[in-house]
């Protein structure tokens, strides 16, 4: 994963951290409520990388952080990345938050979520949320899907090729077999099979979106429960396409090149899993960076935490 301007902070008397946790020290008091964080693609809470960032989150908060890792060594949760559904490594990260006694004894927890790592984040709180997610950070998250391949525009210079590769993505996205293969095929949203049959009966997203053939209160009702989510775009992403769902946004129906911002969705205007009733609320906080994809420094990671957790 890339980091712009890799300073952390230097944790040496106030902060212990072992196999990607932090413990608030004996005799500093814990003041925040526990987080969890999810990694990103082709990333593993057991590298060095995740391990510091999540000793940053949990200093700033002053409360026990950790990695959940979906498999049990940095291959294993590297590859689980890949070759494990969508839904499965939900339940996985669940499971292990449930068995964490720093978090299952807790009133609430936050969520924080790197690229793919929030789906992590967002597939726990629709199905799980127990103990519920009081603040959900989404730093270049992949919550709406994506439509197009990794560095590969649909709407660029490249845009005419980048299209046919889409268009192979859908073509094989949505059956059985495929949804259970491969990760990033669980959250691909082809908008020109969004009304299909094999769409709305295969796609994990589309049940997650409430798009699909059945309707699931419950993903609406734990997705409401949420205080705050802070939603954190890339301006010049190259790997999510559109930039704008990571804002909630998408792309319209049939259309590789017009983007529907959050509130000109379906999903936010039919209020499908409850978008519309938290933004309404207040609830719902927008910022951006100005570089690519987990490009983004500490002290924008810490500003977001200080200044729109509640």
């Amino acid at each position: 994963w890339q980091m712009m301007n890799s300073r952390f902070f230097v944790v040496l008397l106030f902060v212990a951290v072992v196999d990607g946790e932090y413990v608030v020290p004996r005799g500093k008091e814990e003041t925040g409520v526990p987080t969890v964080v999810a990694h990103g693609m082709g990333d593993s809470c057991f590298n060095r990388g995740m391990k510091k960032i999540t000793a940053l989150i949990g200093e700033t908060l002053g409360s026990y952080s950790t990695c959940i890792p979906t498999g049990d060594t940095r291959i294993d949760d590297t590859m689980n990345g890949y070759f494990m559904d969508m839904d499965t490594n939900v339940d996985v990260f669940a499971a292990k938050i449930h068995n964490d006694i720093n978090l299952n004894t807790s009133e609430s927890i936050n969520c924080v979520g790197f690229s793919q790592g929030n789906m992590l984040c967002r597939g726990y709180i629709q199905k799980y949320n127990n103990p519920p997610v009081r603040n959900f950070l989404s730093v270049h998250g992949t919550v709406s899907g994506v439509a197009g391949f990794p560095n590969c525009d649909p709407d660029g210079p490249m845009g005419p090729i980048c299209k046919q590769i889409a268009k192979l993505c859908g073509d094989i996205a949505y059956t059985k077999a495929t949804q259970n293969l491969l990760f990033q095929i669980d959250y691909f949203r082809d908008p020109y099979r969004v009304n299909t049959t094999a769409f709305k009966t295969y796609s994990q997203l589309a049940q997650w979106n409430n798009e699909g053939n059945s309707y699931n209160q419950t993903y609406k009702d734990n997705f409401i429960q949420v205080e705050r989510f802070i939603m954190i775009k890339a301006l010049h992403d190259s790997m999510v396409f559109p930039n704008e769902g990571e804002h909630w946004g998408h792309y319209a129906d049939d259309s590789l090149t017009q983007v529907l911002y959050m509130n000109q969705t379906d999903w936010y205007k039919l209020d499908l899993f409850g978008l519309k009733t938290v933004d309404q609320a207040g609830k719902i906080k927008f910022n951006s960076t100005d570089g690519d994809h987990l490009q983004f420094s500490d002290d924008q990671l810490v500003w977001w935490l200080q200044h729109d957790f509640v």
